[in-house]
């Protein structure tokens, strides 16, 4: 037996549906249906994605988690049965954010479709952000100023690529690189260019099919109160504007 069809079997009878029912909502036979529960035979991926769009529950969660631990009630639904995101709210229905720390950074990439480890993250209240479904991510490095390492960026869950827009910044949840925090650069076709505010860093391009999530950037929770600096590239553009206004100066003389 395995955990897909112990979760298969616990939705069938949730529903109080026979298998024969369920088969043929499937489109297959009962026979082949039940080689799916019993755990003697794989569901090739069209018929997980089937299963995933009748009980309207990810398949993420199909394979990975026992669903009948997961408060079913409390989960944010998206669309396309995309991953389902654990809500959780104070007593006054606010939705708490779950705050990603530097320690669990690592164990976010497989974590993150887990409830359990969801729950697990320290969770804080912030009402000014308004609806959304948010989460706290820790900031590394000096690639985005003035944002500074130790630094947590909270950012709104965006459902597909096509609510991303050009020129604004994303935490990227990718395969290879983990938690990234980036500008977006230009969104082209199935690839997205991402740079650092810090131009010392080459910008670089991020496949869709290697990311796994994108946060909006609402809103920072630091430490430090430095002053930001003027950025080499500001103190250029000033001395040419000053320059300009000098030469104007002078023709009008």
């Amino acid at each position: 037996m395995s955990l897909f069809s112990d979760n298969i079997r616990y939705l069938r009878a949730e529903r109080k549906i026979s298998q024969e029912k369920l088969a043929e909502s499937l489109g297959i036979t009962r026979g082949r249906y039940v080689k799916y529960e019993d755990g003697t035979s794989e569901a090739p991926y069209e018929i997980l994605k089937s299963i995933s769009y009748f009980y309207h529950i990810s398949i993420d969660l199909l394979l990975s988690v026992d669903v009948r631990k997961v408060p079913m009630d409390e989960l944010l639904k998206l669309e396309d049965n995309r991953l389902l995101l654990p809500i959780t709210v104070d007593k006054y229905g606010e939705s708490f954010i779950e705050v990603v720390p530097h320690k669990a950074k690592a164990g976010y990439l497989t974590g993150y479709a887990d409830p359990e480890f969801i729950e697990s993250l320290q969770h804080i209240s912030l009402p000014f952000l308004g609806s959304g479904k948010f989460r706290g991510f820790p900031v590394e490095g000096d690639s985005m100023p003035p944002h500074e390492d130790g630094s947590i960026i909270v950012g709104r869950y965006v459902e597909n690529l096509g609510g991303v827009v050009d020129g604004k910044t994303y935490i990227f949840i990718t395969k290879d690189e983990g938690i990234v925090y980036k500008r977006l650069n230009k969104n082209k076709k199935n690839v997205l260019m991402v740079e650092s505010d810090n131009s010392f860093y080459p910008p670089y391009e991020v496949k869709a099919s290697d990311i796994l999530e994108i946060w909006e950037y609402k809103c920072n929770i630091g430490l430090s109160d430095r002053k930001q600096e003027v950025s080499e590239t500001e103190s250029v553009k000033e001395m040419f504007l000053e320059l300009k206004r000098e030469i104007n100066e002078l023709k009008n003389r």
